[in-house]
């Protein structure tokens, strides 16, 4: 569980209630279900308007990026590229087969399976690049919801409603509080993924032209845990000045 995203939470939440009765109100009077209706009901409608079941379904699995990440052992992705790439440049890409059949991470795995087979270099780039992409494309649909329901939140009703600052409340502390810090946590576990997956690419290209261990060892250093939330363009452009 992210301690970050719960304390957050109760943070942003409890600092509105006490605000509240500091102000000499009561908290009963913010708690109100046809605000909550207004709000939240027009938001989850108009998102279901707007995006495809499909894309709906894929937000509900991402959600739990936010709640519950991925760790992504940087270290420990490089110290397996350097060690595999030791061996193959000793005894040859065939004989870090069985090594690589037992790698948990299905795109490190597939990388050097196509290595293995004797992708030729270029190729190989080629295709992980392509996969990246896609990555890439295919995440930002949940992040993009969780924008969108931050913008639907209604900021502001007709004076007619009576439970109309209520509803402003709500709107505002959902979007700001909710929607898009979660869009924006989802994008930095995204591009953490995105910056490993890379990283792979690099590596493995590398193994697959014979190249030095400890030159990989240097080029890939830029990947590393303090560089990974960095943007890609960003490490890209380290990798050169490294190469």
């Amino acid at each position: 569980m992210d301690g970050a995203t719960i304390i957050g939470i109760f943070i942003a939440f409890g600092a509105i209630l006490a605000g509240q009765v500091l102000e000499g109100g009561h908290i009963s009077s913010i708690l109100q279900p046809t605000a909550a209706l207004i709000v939240f009901g027009g938001t989850l409608g108009a998102i279901s308007i707007q995006f495809p079941s499909k894309v709906l379904r894929q937000t509900l699995r991402a959600l739990r990026q936010v709640w519950k990440p991925t760790i992504h052992d940087t270290n420990g992705v490089v110290e397996t590229i350097v060690r595999l790439a030791t061996k193959a440049r000793r005894e040859g890409l065939v004989a870090i087969e069985n090594e690589a059949d037992l790698i948990k991470d299905p795109f490190l795995k597939r990388a050097l399976e196509m290595a293995i087979d004797g992708t030729e270099a270029k190729a190989l780039r080629a295709a992980l690049e392509i996969e990246i992409t896609h990555f890439e494309e295919d995440g930002e649909a949940p992040i993009k919801v969780l924008e969108a329901g931050g913008g639907y939140t209604p900021s502001k009703l007709g004076g007619g409603i009576a439970v109309a600052f209520v509803a402003t409340v709500y709107g505002v502390s959902v979007a700001n509080l909710l929607f898009l810090p979660m869009a924006g946590k989802l994008k930095a576990r995204h591009r953490e993924r995105t910056v490993v997956m890379e990283l792979i690419l690099e590596g493995v290209c590398a193994i697959s032209e014979g190249e030095n261990p400890h030159m990989i060892e240097r080029k890939l250093a830029v990947y590393r845990d303090k560089t990974k939330t960095r943007p890609v363009a960003a490490a890209r452009a380290k990798l050169k000045e490294a190469a």
